[in-house]
């Protein structure tokens, strides 16, 4: 398989000779072998790994994010990802910054909503007074 992994502004790795992947969904972790059908899979955070006979395996830790396999090509966009070789420590990474910072974005969500409701009763109120 041809393994792209694109980040919003950059190409993170582009990989060929990959013979296998395992992936995250809110379902759960999932496999990509070469003759798997073609599929589409929403990602959470989490380790994205691949293996190729060049590298062995390669672990990266990935953002929510979307995988599109089309034939031998797979496609991984996501908002961030870390390269390593401690699979512990990646792990971590996730944990520590990409699901915190996925909930201090839900925070500031929240405050938005608040925001803009206490808004439009304003408005409401200067509609009909």
């Amino acid at each position: 398989m041809n393994l792209k992994l694109l980040l919003p502004f950059q190409v993170f790795a582009q990989e060929s000779g990959v013979s296998r992947m395992v992936a995250e969904s809110r379902e759960g972790s999932f496999g990509i072998l070469p003759q798997r059908r073609d599929c589409v899979a929403a990602l959470v955070p989490g380790i994205l790994i691949y293996e190729t006979a060049a590298q062995g395996e390669v672990c990266v830790a990935i953002d929510e994010g979307v995988l599109v396999k089309i034939g031998p090509d797979v496609l991984v966009s996501v908002r961030r990802a870390m390269g390593g070789s401690d699979l512990a420590q990646l792990h971590e990474v996730v944990q520590r910054e990409f699901l915190l910072q996925r909930e201090q974005a839900q925070g500031v969500r929240d405050v938005m909503d608040k925001l803009e409701a206490g808004f439009l009763r304003r408005l409401s109120g200067f509609r009909h007074g």
